[in-house]
């Protein structure tokens, strides 16, 4: 608008107005404030008359808007404001800072107390891209303190881990607590715990169990039927999809859905040996390898006897499959296994050249290098232990080849992967932080660092792909050797038993035909697991027993409800039982309970094994 002297104005739109008038006749526009109305001078202000002193003129009493115009104006402003408080409540209910880095992502936690939802949204996010940060903004963030959330606040936990990883897992947990962005503080004690032992340990104590458990991936289904695991949510299961293996995210899924974090890529073994005792030509053959161990009076160490896992490789060479289904609930309807077969013959043929052999030694722990093995089957967990003790001498390889007739069969493996669970929570702002905490342990540092400092395959593909990762000989042995690999699914728990039970058969044959029989035994026991005899679904007693070796069930009788008894059984001091259900591992008691410890036989006698399931207490009774 242009101001004009005198007693009128002149408005933007043409229109002369009087000076008294605030607002332009013609279009609404305002009068421009005079020197005096508003305390300043501006580009827009006129100068107005002067009094005797020289102060400004105060204004008349009609220069008040008029009252329509006015009203018009805060309505706008009242509107505008509405808006704005809306949008910035509705973004503090939906967003909220979920990572660090390129994405800004959020959490919309699900009570993980509600078991219709446990499997649904626990920390859901949403990623934006966000602008790389320069010098500045970095100093600026690191000078910044810690922003909170509705998350934020002080979580005790447990936490288990193997042995090996304890301290790696309490370093990171500190990490976490000074790096977060959440305002969250975990109070952890990390304890111990063996993957192989973490789902039945979770099971027998669900109350007083971890909150977070590693655990091997054969055991997912199990933990899953049995609602010991809080699923993912969909934007933190698509992101983590994105950034790990593909084998990785399948062993971490069950019927589609993520219920774990993967902590590494690959569980599977390869070879470690003495170079100064096995030439190099010798490394791909399986003759040669037990020929120099022989030789030299060193051992050749692979865990077939007492591990299945070590022993399917044979048959896995040949072509054999042993590949298990489940329901929607995680039981066991069916199995294709193929071992009983010709060419479960010719694997069992190849095996029996290791077990015949005086070098052969059931085991599967580098350690044995400091002592007479110049071979061990083993993994990348054992690579630290390895180089310490041969050093330079140290070779590693994927695994040998077996001939028999003329042809030979490259030894096959199982890979599988390590785990990371979170366990149902009924405060959703500690399951919330337990699955920020789990994200960050599985995430790309900390899997890094367990590289580093454990050997551990990572599963995150930006790892995998590091210059430190891909100079590895251990990763690299174990790279070639998944080239051969079976991806280890769910497998029936007792196939673990009857594995071994194989394993002694097929090293106790004298010909062709114990071999035979020896797989045609080991049918018949996977054939019972799916009969719905009366005598496989109930309670039986399976131990170091009656000239048995934890691969027989004996049968027990319902004496009352809920009250089992075994057949009256010759037992001695040492020996050691426990009961299980149909057959399987899935429902077992001992000692102490519910997967609890075995019963240790104090007095040699005869005696009736005696299971109260209503109390849930396992004795003895003599006749």
């Amino acid at each position: 608008m242009n101001n004009q002297g005198g007693n009128t104005w002149r408005c933007a739109c043409g229109q002369e107005n009087p000076r008294q008038a605030n607002y332009c006749g013609s279009c609404g526009g305002v009068r421009p404030m005079q020197q005096g109305e508003c305390g300043q001078q501006g580009n827009d202000i006129q100068q107005a008359p002067q009094g005797q002193s020289g102060s400004p003129v105060p204004p008349p009493a009609y220069a008040v808007p008029m009252e329509k115009p006015r009203r018009k104006k805060t309505w706008l402003i009242v509107v505008l404001a509405l808006v704005v408080l809306g949008a910035a409540a509705a973004g503090l209910l939906l967003w909220a800072p979920w990572d660090t880095g390129t994405t800004t992502p959020t959490v919309l936690p699900v009570s993980a107390g509600d078991k219709s939802a446990e499997a649904e949204q626990i920390a859901e996010t949403a990623e934006q891209p966000a602008a790389e940060p320069g010098p500045a903004a970095e100093e600026e963030k690191a000078e910044a303190p810690a922003q909170t959330s509705e998350w934020a606040g002080t979580y005790t936990i447990t936490v288990w881990a193997s042995d090996m990883s304890v301290g790696l897992f309490q370093e990171q947990i500190a990490e976490f607590n000074r790096s977060n962005e959440y305002g969250i503080t975990i109070n952890a004690t990390v304890v111990p715990v063996s993957e192989a032992d973490a789902a039945n340990q979770t099971l027998q104590y669900p109350q007083d169990g971890a909150d977070l458990y590693c655990f091997a991936q054969d055991q997912l289904a199990l933990l899953v039927q049995n609602e010991a695991l809080t699923g993912l949510g969909a934007a933190p299961a698509e992101k983590l999809r994105r950034e790990n293996s593909a084998g990785a995210v399948a062993a971490a899924s069950f019927n589609g859905t993520l219920y774990a974090y993967p902590l590494s890529a690959s569980n599977g073994y390869f070879m470690y040996y003495d170079k100064s005792v096995i030439p190099e030509e010798d490394v791909d053959s399986l003759e040669a390898l037990i020929a120099d161990c022989e030789r030299t009076n060193r051992f050749f160490a692979f865990e077939v006897e007492s591990s299945a896992w070590y022993m399917a490789s044979w048959f896995f060479a040949t072509g054999c499959v042993s590949e298990w289904a489940t329901d929607s609930t995680g039981n066991f309807i069916s199995v294709k296994d193929t071992f009983n077969s010709p060419e479960g013959l010719i694997a069992a043929k190849g095996m029996k050249k290791l077990l015949d052999s005086p070098a052969f030694l059931d085991s599967s722990l580098a350690e044995e290098l400091a002592s007479r093995a110049a071979v061990v089957v083993s993994g990348t967990w054992d690579y630290l232990t390895a180089k310490s003790v041969l050093g330079g001498d140290l070779g590693v390889a994927d695994l040998p080849s077996f001939t028999v007739d003329g042809k030979e069969y490259h030894l096959s493996s199982f890979n599988a992967c390590k785990l990371l669970g979170v366990k149902p929570q009924t405060d959703e702002k500690k399951g919330a932080a337990l699955h920020l905490l789990a994200q960050y342990l599985c995430g790309e540092q900390c899997q890094m660092e367990r590289f580093e400092q454990l050997g551990w395959v990572p599963s995150n593909r930006n790892v995998q792909a590091s210059p430190s990762v891909q100079a590895d000989p251990a990763l690299a042995a174990l790279l070639q050797q998944n080239e051969y690999s079976v991806p280890q699914g769910m497998i029936h728990g007792s196939w673990w038993d009857i594995g071994r039970s194989l394993t002694a058969e097929i090293g106790a044959a004298s010909d062709e035909a114990d071999l035979k029989a020896a797989l045609k035994a080991y049918q018949g026991r996977i054939d019972l697991l799916f009969q719905n005899s009366t005598e496989l679904k109930s309670w039986g007693v399976i131990g170091s027993i009656c000239g048995t070796s934890w691969d027989t069930d004996f049968p027990m009788t319902e004496i009352a409800p809920g009250v089992f008894r075994s057949e009256p059984l010759q037992l001695y001091a040492g020996d050691e039982f426990k009961v299980r259900y149909s057959g399987t591992w899935d429902l077992n008691y001992g000692i102490d309970g519910k997967y609890g410890e075995n019963f240790r036989v104090e007095q040699s006698g005869t005696y009736y094994v005696v299971f109260d399931k209503n109390q849930e207490l396992l004795y003895l009774e003599r006749p």
